[in-house]
């Protein structure tokens, strides 16, 4: 829509995964670096985390589209699946029909196809992204298979990634066995103030900007506020910007483009976001949910924990009574009104007979 008005060839901010498009900040750089690494060197098992909308997945985009004939993956982007279903799309992934199969053939199955590829030389690989949605018994399998190995070297090479929630499952006392086996781990943060310019000129760039002065220097503390150097709402904001910018017949986004784009999307700034998420968590885990896992310092974690329920008792506790109060009150109320209407009522006596 906007295209022509600013002299782009496409959009700068899409929201599909494009590898072409990626930004490779100094936390992507090493990221991949880390990839290459665990597939390269034959090194068993790589985490890597971030948040929503970090570029997580066109990272694996990337390195998908960078590996020779030698690497054979299996990737799974489908996670919400049990043991058996979890098996049975990684056996999918490989070429093979795993669905007739109980769970002990899908095992011998899988372990047979990967021992013979090793032998004809390939580095096998199994990519799971949005990793925190697996179960822990599909975790199990995947610790269970990165066992297979031979004297001196790993067979499968797994690569997990996901949200910060695939750390406190992997931190969880039952994985620890998992966990043993994890040779590295990072986490992708956002990107800070000073990136988000840069991040922004290459976005225009890939796209054959005219004006790669589109966005004006004080335009960008307010796409910081409510973007929070989160990739996917950087693209989100700033396609809106652009597009409220044409609307009203701009050829620059000024900051208060960006104030009325943020208002067109009913955004909250992005700290007020992490408020309400973080009082979300704070009401479910009031509510029954699992404690907060900490491998640092458990005993602070649950002394905090057992301070929030304290604190949610206390507010419901302090809701109940009012509520009876009320509920008090308007019986007294009903019952006087009750009274009254009785009294004005005409009396009505039986007349004497004769």
């Amino acid at each position: 829509m906007y295209l022509a008005h600013f002299g782009l060839k496409a959009q700068p901010f899409q929201l599909t995964p494009d590898s072409g498009l990626l930004y490779m900040s100094e936390a992507h750089n090493r990221a991949k670096a880390y990839m290459d690494y665990t597939i390269g060197n034959r090194e068993g098992f790589l985490v890597i985390t971030g948040e929503i909308g970090c570029g997580k997945t066109t990272l694996i985009q990337k390195l998908l589209s960078e590996l020779d004939a030698r690497v054979l993956v299996a990737k799974l982007f489908q996670t919400q699946l049990d043991e058996v279903e979890f098996l049975q799309a990684v056996l999918v992934e490989f070429g093979l029909n795993p669905f007739n199969a109980r769970k002990v053939e899908l095992l011998d199955m899988l372990n047979t196809y990967l021992v013979e590829q090793f032998r004809q030389g390939k580095h096998i690989v199994l990519i799971v992204d949005d990793a925190h949605n697996l179960g822990m018994k599909a975790l199990e399998e995947i610790r269970m298979l990165a066992n297979l190995e031979t004297q001196d070297a790993k067979i499968l090479h797994v690569i997990l990634v996901g949200q910060p929630q695939l750390d406190d499952k992997l931190d969880h006392p039952n994985m620890e066995q998992l966990l043993q086996r994890i040779k590295l781990r990072y986490h992708i943060p956002a990107l800070d103030e000073k990136e988000l310019g840069p991040y922004i000129a290459y976005r225009l760039a890939m796209v054959g900007a005219s004006n790669r002065a589109l966005f004006l220097p004080s335009s960008l503390p307010g796409i910081f506020k409510y973007s929070g150097g989160i990739p996917r709402l950087i693209n989100t904001l700033c396609d809106m910007a652009l597009t409220c910018a044409y609307a009203d017949r701009l050829h620059q986004v000024t900051y208060e483009v960006v104030l009325a784009a943020a208002r067109e999307l009913r955004w909250p700034t992005y700290a007020e976001r992490l408020e309400w998420r973080r009082l979300r968590a704070s009401i479910g885990t009031a509510q029954g949910t699992v404690a907060p896992q900490s491998t640092e310092a458990p005993i602070a974690g649950f002394a905090q924990f057992a301070k929030k329920v304290e604190e949610q008792s206390k507010l419901l506790e302090s809701i109940a009574k009012s509520l009876t109060l009320i509920e008090l009150h308007l019986r007294r109320r009903a019952q006087a009104e009750g009274a009254e209407a009785n009294s004005d009522l005409p009396s009505k006596r039986p007349q004497a007979l004769g």
